[in-house]
């Protein structure tokens, strides 16, 4: 405001100075060649009498110069000895002379009679265009000859000019005053905008460093656990004004609660091995390979160790595997007995490489001093299930054991965001569960960076056990102790949301899952009476269905005036998938 007041000021005090130059000044006279003089009443050539004041041109008006450098060039009236003092003031009595009353008349000169002034209309005229001032040392009937020409009025040239300089500040000041605006926000925008890109672009973007959010100042707020039963109020709550306290909680989460430190990462030997130059893990918590003899740092690998709800080390999360690093990818499934991994990112995305492909399409491939080889692929709607079989290559003599590794690639993760509903997911995650064998190493988890969705997918897991075995979840405890095991988990407030969506879904209508064999028992269940209520199982489920709320922002092209008279029934709307 003040940089505003002080420009306005400045502007309002160029105007000032340009009006006061409007003023018109009395024009100024110079010499300029003569006209032809007005000629004085002379003697006559012969007889030495004087002309009569009739024959002076009174309607000629005089100009007298007030510049004089030199004895002005006049035609006097010449006095004989003859002339009288009445002829002398006849022959003047035309012509009225300003004099300075400190002029003392000339001795000699008898002051003449009144003198007859022009006619009104004449002297009008004079007085209007030409103001002269005479000092001279004659008081004689002698009119000056020398005829000065005015200089034009100037004064509408000086307004146009005065006129362009108010505007071209009063352009100048809007130019300012439009880059403070524009400057003020950009800067707004910088801040918003690195949220915005940090929520949408997450994993799906290959930027040398992924973009990590800002942390709120509110860090020291409580977000204790919440009960089951109070988990769909909660969440309408939280999701009310565009997911504002959603936010406000994600934003609540300590980006790392410990002093932690990533000197095996940020080594010069191990830096091409990182796919994000910001996303290391850290040295109390990453995977150790075993050292390569002859290859320095080569037990580095991008991946960190984290804990399930109450089991230790359950997960691996790890960066999708780079074409260099395919090969210590594989040494790490082998060294720590994985028999799963979770991939919830493609290839490409956007044109863009998320992960290295570290499986042969069919057949086996060799990797590093692991054999791979393609067992069974199955195509599924949001997921693929494929089935390794790995075996450690050495002596030929000494044959290795083999094992079976099953890879999860869920498909249904869209390129921006996060899944339109957590349905596909909970399915995904429940197969996961199934098949990973019960005494098999941990389970290795990956997307692009390993934080985002590689964050969801492990919190949404330990969420369910804790679902199951307390009738409560703890999201927000449960993200900040795994942050501590690996930077920016769970990367977004999208996919913080995502989180208690799918806890919701599970928690109101189930496992709807059925395998064709137990078809036939489940119909009998859901037909007897639900105690405590006048309705059976199917009845009771399908009233489930039917309270789904519906989201108004899922439909927002239906919605639009335009095409609200397209719609035949204003609850029945596609959605934004």
């Amino acid at each position: 405001m003040d940089l505003w007041f002080f420009l306005l000021l400045l502007g309002s005090g160029l105007i000032s100075v340009g009006a006061n130059n409007v003023t018109t000044e009395p024009p100024t006279t110079v010499p300029t060649s003569p006209r032809s003089p007005t000629k004085a009443p002379t003697a006559g050539p012969a007889d030495g009498t004087t002309t009569s004041a009739k024959s002076l041109n009174v309607s000629t008006p005089v100009t007298v110069s007030t510049m004089v450098s030199k004895p002005p060039t006049t035609t006097a009236t010449r006095i004989s000895p003859d002339t009288t003092a009445g002829s002398l003031n006849a022959s003047t009595s035309g012509t009225t002379v300003s004099m300075p009353s400190a002029t003392s008349p000339l001795p000699g000169v008898t002051p003449s009679a009144p003198r007859t002034a022009l006619p009104s209309t004449e002297a009008e005229t004079t007085e209007r265009n030409f103001s002269a001032t005479v000092t001279t040392q004659e008081t004689s009937s002698a009119a000056h000859n020398d005829l000065s020409v005015p200089i034009a009025d100037e004064t509408p040239i000086i307004a146009v000019m005065v006129a362009l300089s108010s505007l071209l500040v009063i352009v100048f000041i809007i130019i300012v005053l439009y880059m403070l605006r524009f400057k003020k926000y950009k800067q707004a925008g910088s801040h918003s905008n690195s949220f915005r890109l940090s929520n949408g672009r997450t994993d799906d973007a290959e930027p040398q460093s992924m973009p990590l959010l800002a942390r709120s100042p509110s860090t020291n707020r409580k977000y204790p656990p919440l009960p089951v039963d109070k988990l769909e109020e909660e969440i309408n709550r939280r999701m009310a004004d565009d997911n504002k306290l959603f936010r406000e909680e994600f934003n609540a989460l300590p980006a790392c609660p410990i002093q932690a430190t990533c000197e095996a990462a940020s080594k010069e030997e191990n830096k091409e091995k990182n796919r994000y130059v910001n996303i290391l893990p850290y040295d109390h918590s990453r995977v150790h390979l075993t050292p390569v003899e002859g290859v320095p740092d080569s037990d580095y690998i991008n991946a960190s160790f984290i804990n399930g709800y109450q089991e230790k080390n359950k997960f691996i999360a790890a960066q999708g595997p780079k074409e260099e690093t395919v090969n210590d990818f594989w040494r790490m499934i082998w060294e720590q007995n994985t028999a799963t991994i979770v991939m919830v990112t493609n290839l490409k995305e956007r044109k863009e490489c998320k992960c290295a492909q570290y499986w042969p399409d069919q057949g086996c491939w060799t990797y590093g001093n692991i054999r791979v080889s393609v067992e069974d692929v199955t195509v599924l709607v949001d997921y693929t299930v494929r089935k390794f079989c790995i075996q450690q290559v050495g002596d030929v003599t000494n044959k290795k054991p083999q094992r079976l590794v099953t890879q999860f690639h869920f498909t249904s993760w869209p390129d921006f965001g996060v899944p339109f509903t957590p349905i596909g997911m909970l399915k995904f995650l429940k197969k996961v569960k199934t098949c990973n064998p019960q005494y098999a190493g941990a389970i290795v988890v990956h997307c692009s960076a390993g934080v985002g969705r590689t964050g969801t997918f492990i919190v949404i897991d330990a969420m369910l056990d804790m679902m199951h075995a307390e009738r409560k979840v703890d999201v927000y405890g449960f993200v900040s102790r795994i942050r501590a095991q690996r930077c920016q988990m769970v990367q977004t407030d999208m996919q913080y949301v995502f989180i208690y969506q799918a806890l919701l879904e599970h928690y109101l209508y189930g496992d709807t899952e059925l395998e064709v064999t137990s078809l036939e028992i489940h119909l009998q269940k859901i037909y007897n009476k639900v105690p405590g209520t006048s309705s059976n199982g199917l009845e009771e489920e399908f009233k489930k269905l039917t309270s789904i709320k519906i989201q108004n922002d899922k439909m927002r092209t239906g919605n639009l005036p335009a095409n609200m008279k397209k719609n035949r029934v204003l609850q029945i709307i596609p959605c934004e998938i």
